[in-house]
């Protein structure tokens, strides 16, 4: 789907690697149609929000039943909110996005490897050893809640994989972070619609 995101070039590329070939698209009648929908997303909360409302993609996605994969500020995008700019978002999940306070540990935003402690029933994570390290970039973040399956910790725990449903979402960058994430996209390209 095109969210509008700038991470859709190495995304597309790293699909390809699997041997998927993706395709780019703010059509409603095509997002429904697709066997799954990836939400990618680099940027700010609220103006992703507002390409999603001017193509009206924010009543579609919350209605799609096939698995549906959101990536950095597409899983802050599946959530209630974000306090940046307080931008209400879809609200398929419960929760609000907060930023990171920065300190002399702790740069903001986030970015580099870290590793993932993953929970059990993680199906995203299926395969890739507890402890794992991805790559990610992000200044907001979500916090630990009963939808997450992975866990970072920068400064304070955060959602790293969320899993509910038909909606995953990883915080990281698996299109960027080497055989693991490839794990995780084709771990999201083996589920099945619920």
């Amino acid at each position: 789907m095109d969210g509008g995101g700038a991470n859709i070039a190495s995304l597309t590329f790293a699909l390809a690697r699997l041997g998927v070939q993706g395709e780019l698209t703010t059509d409603a009648g095509r997002i429904r149609a697709a066997e799954r929908v990836i939400l990618p997303g680099v940027g700010a909360a609220r103006d992703a929000m507002t390409r999603l409302r001017a193509s009206g993609l924010d009543y579609v996605i919350p209605t799609l039943t096939q698995p549906v994969l959101g990536i950095c500020l597409g899983l802050q995008l599946l959530f209630d909110g974000s306090e940046e700019e307080d931008a209400e978002c879809l609200g398929i999940l419960p929760g609000t996005a907060h930023r990171f306070a920065a300190d002399a540990d702790h740069p903001v935003p986030h970015m580099g490897w870290n590793r993932v402690r993953q929970t059990p029933e993680s199906r995203l994570l299926a395969s890739i050893p507890d402890g794992a390290q991805f790559y990610f970039v992000h200044s907001y973040a979500l916090p630990v809640t009963d939808c997450t399956t992975g866990r970072c910790e920068y400064g304070r725990d955060f959602s790293a994989v969320v899993e509910r449903g038909n909606f995953v979402a990883t915080q990281f960058h698996p299109e960027r972070s080497g055989a693991h994430g490839a794990q995780v996209l084709a771990n999201f390209l083996e589920l099945r619609n619920t």
